[in-house]
């Protein structure tokens, strides 16, 4: 099997699962416990908070661990809206990850007003546009650091600098940037950052939001008070731990993408582009994540590639695995403006740190088979 779809999810590094392993069996112990069977437990977590604070360049006090990305953007989006009742205005992008979207959307039918800033045909922002609509009213700016279908980058560090002028809170989707790329939370104005285990090699199931000194978080899940009162519930030790060894991992990812995986990106696309006739490659003219590829392959449906490809061995897909069995064109290609003859024949290739170039030789010579077989 080649697999091609790291930006949904990732295999789990060996050093993760040596890592957690001990947690599985003899270290079961409630972590909120009293007594000193369960102290094993507490300090793990402590660590792991620590490295993921390292990772993030920010204090162990300002990690919550949650479930995921998306508990923590829904967790932003109540924290902005119950804190501040009398601003009523949000500010996302028309290509965010469907868990944002769907937040804005709630809290629009709550009577909320939501700005959703467009982008170009290479899929960047406006910042002009994006410094017009702050207003007194906005709670809250959300706004991812890569798009997870194009891997177009977002000037997060520069838009949250110009949010904390406003007195506006600022929450950067930081998902699939961290592991990939040089990332900080402790950039000015950064107030949320929220990040997911599973997609830098930890566990499914475990992510942590960036709560940075002196910001209010009402907590979203109630009932203890674990995570210093944030997020109520029995703490996901094994996940913890596997996130924690996971940001050990990415400490020296961004050197190891940029060297080794962009070079292999860069050549499948100079071989597909010369090969195939009416092929596009979105936010090609952006700046872009080093692992990311999203190709479009005018008038072929992706379906029919993909099962193709999968019959092969090679799992890739057409986008966003939240949005997986759409039937509507990906919300990010139209919001670039790419026809559906295009949108609907779009493949996403997101490699990881274990990609080899022996896997992109052959990745390539099946899909231009597949895509000229078609095209007979």
């Amino acid at each position: 099997m080649i697999y091609f779809d790291n930006n949904a999810t990732t295999r789990m590094a060996p050093e993760v699962r040596d890592a957690l392993r001990p947690f599985l069996d003899e270290h079961y112990a409630n972590p909120s416990s009293p007594y000193t069977f369960a102290r094993g437990t507490s300090i793990a977590l402590a660590d792991a908070r620590e490295h993921v604070a390292a990772l993030l360049g920010v204090t162990p006090n300002e990690i919550t661990f949650t479930s995921g990305g998306s508990e923590s953007i829904n967790a932003v989006f109540h924290a902005a809206l119950t804190s501040q009742p009398e601003r009523r205005h949000l500010i996302i992008t028309a290509v965010e990850h469907a868990a944002t979207m769907q937040c804005a959307q709630r809290a629009e039918q709550a009577g909320a007003r939501v700005t959703r800033l467009a982008v170009d045909d290479a899929g960047r922002l406006d910042m002009d546009a994006y410094r017009a609509a702050l207003t007194d009213d906005t709670a809250l700016v959300s706004v991812m650091a890569a798009n997870n279908e194009t891997g177009v980058l977002f000037p997060v560090d520069a838009m949250a600098a110009r949010a904390a002028e406003r007195g506006v809170l600022f929450h950067c989707d930081a998902t699939q940037a961290v592991g990939k790329m040089p990332f900080r939370a402790d950039s000015p104005g950064m107030t949320f950052v929220s990040i997911s285990g599973h997609k830098l090699h930890a566990p499914k199931g475990i992510g942590a939001l960036v709560v940075r000194r002196g910001t209010r978080l009402p907590p979203f899940i109630v009932g203890g008070d674990q995570e210093q009162g944030r997020r109520a519930g029995t703490e996901n030790v094994i996940g913890i731990v596997g996130l924690g060894a996971a940001a050990q991992l990415a400490q020296g990812a961004p050197a190891l993408f940029e060297e080794r995986i962009r070079p292999l990106r860069e050549k499948l696309e100079a071989r597909i582009r010369a090969d195939i006739k009416g092929v596009q490659v979105a936010g090609a003219d952006a700046p872009r994540l080093p692992n990311t590829s999203m190709l479009l392959f005018e008038g072929l449906h992706a379906e029919v590639m993909l099962a193709r490809l999968d019959m092969e061995g090679i799992c890739c897909s057409s986008g966003s695995a939240c949005a997986s069995g759409a039937t509507e064109p990906s919300h990010v290609l139209s919001a670039m403006g790419f026809p559906p003859n295009h949108a609907f024949g779009a493949v996403r290739i997101s490699f990881s740190r274990y990609t080899s170039p022996d896997e992109v030789e052959t990745f390539m010579d099946r899909l231009l088979s597949i895509i000229h077989s078609m095209r007979r």
